[in-house]
């Protein structure tokens, strides 16, 4: 008996001293749901699907909220107005990277996607000068992306229109342009040192950690080995996954919807023919296929809840105070699927970027890439691969699904830290 009062009085305390802390410490912070003692509010959230808890917390506590993992705070960032004043009308303020322990583990601190402060700047600049060196913006760079797509149809011919999943084919593709641009030089899909690479992308991150040069040493110089070679990581590590994931959910989006293919197959007819490759030139005279693409990105709601921020000073925040070192959560769920911008959000429909008269339409609330100082450094890049790399393979191949277009499922398998399409087969038709 002795035993149990005693731990309900343990209990009672850890209760007492969490509330304390949360109560007392610096800033006035937004509210929230309760937090239990130490596990905070993990128990409830829907760790396989953040994003849809937190849209149902944000009808509980408004657009800006605080929940707890664990014993820290993160303040959470619902709805278009409130992601705006944040990340761009305050965008210096909220441009930190908050926690994310398996990166921190991983990149110690270097690199640009989880780097905070002088080493971000630094590196992020010198990465965009770089890359704008290498091509990045200029037709040099759109001719890489053009010959890998048609090294991507070859490929892709090579089923003999057979059922194929193209999961590794479309992760080929745009690993080979970061190749090109920093090796100068792209690989055969065969290659044996390509195939290492792609299979090696995790195993960099424990190399990463160990002690190389005595650079390590000066923690002035921020362009030291690891930080470079961190970098390089980051832009395949980016560059790769997110495209090759975009391409996979954008495919299985026109085998569900062959009345959209259709539609962009005829835009490409009429604008590009069969004969000449596909150039960003074709884009402004495609308003469906610019609006399909730009509806495949925001359907498909890539990084729903984006990497995590951090404030970098004390922050005055709609009658809030948020102390510096604070964990901010920005749910892009809740930009791209705003029923005001976009009626029936859980539809596919091109319309949705598309006026009265079927013209491209651009909107303030497509950010898949995020928004602010943190915005995806190569955002031009993927939205120049996934444009050239879906109206290449649709000018070459009719996409014919292996089940009833009604059966498909396009539902993400998961939908954490990015949303994941199911597996499937399709064949590749050539016309």
């Amino acid at each position: 008996m002795d035993l149990a009062v005693a731990l309900v009085l343990c209990l009672c305390s850890l209760l007492l001293l969490s509330l304390w802390k949360q109560s007392s410490g610096k800033g006035k912070l937004p509210p929230g749901p309760t937090p239990l003692p130490i596990l905070g509010n993990i128990l409830q959230l829907d760790i396989k699907n953040i994003s849809k808890s937190l849209t149902k917390l944000s009808k509980v506590y408004g657009p800006v909220f605080t929940v707890y993992f664990g014993m820290k705070p993160t303040v959470v960032l619902h709805g278009y107005e409130a992601v705006k004043e944040a990340l761009i009308d305050l965008g210096e303020e909220f441009s930190g990277r908050g926690l994310f322990p398996l990166a921190e583990r991983a990149n110690i601190g270097n690199g640009i996607l989880f780097s905070n402060g002088k080493t971000w700047k630094e590196m992020r600049r010198f990465s965009l000068m770089t890359l704008r060196n290498f091509g990045m913006g200029k037709r040099s760079i759109e001719d890489r992306v053009q010959e890998e797509a048609r090294c991507l149809v070859e490929e892709l011919r090579k089923t003999n229109g057979l059922p194929c999943d193209p999961t590794f084919i479309l992760g080929c593709a745009p690993c080979n342009v970061i190749c090109s641009i920093i090796f100068q030089n792209r690989f055969d899909y065969k290659d044996p040192i390509f195939l290492d690479l792609m299979e090696r992308l995790n195993e960099i991150l424990r190399i990463l950690s160990s002690p190389w040069v005595q650079e390590k040493q000066n923690q002035q110089l921020e362009f030291t080995f690891e930080n470079l070679t961190t970098t390089v990581f980051d832009l395949f590590g980016a560059g790769t996954e997110t495209t090759s994931t975009t391409l996979r959910y954008g495919l299985l989006l026109l085998l569900k919807h062959p009345e959209v293919t259709a539609k962009v197959q005829e835009e490409i007819d009429h604008v590009i023919g069969r004969h000449r490759s596909p150039c960003m030139q074709d884009r402004s005279h495609m308003p469906y296929t610019d609006a399909v693409v730009h509806e495949i990105q925001r359907y498909i709601d890539l990084v729903p809840s984006s990497l995590p921020h951090m404030v970098t000073r004390d922050v005055e925040f709609r009658n809030y105070i948020i102390p510096k070192g604070t964990g901010v959560l920005v749910s892009l769920t809740s930009v791209l699927y705003d029923d005001k911008v976009f009626p029936n959000p859980e539809v596919f429909d091109p319309g949705h970027f598309l006026d009265e008269s079927g013209n491209f339409k651009k909107n303030d609330y497509f950010m898949p890439f995020s928004a602010g100082k943190r915005i995806c450094a190569g955002e031009g890049l993927a939205r120049m691969e996934v444009f050239l790399f879906l109206t290449t393979i649709l000018q070459k191949f009719t996409l014919k699904s292996v089940v009833d277009p009604k059966d498909i499922d396009t539902t993400p398998i998961a939908n954490g830290f990015a949303s994941v399409p199911p597996p499937y087969k399709l064949c590749f038709i050539p016309l």
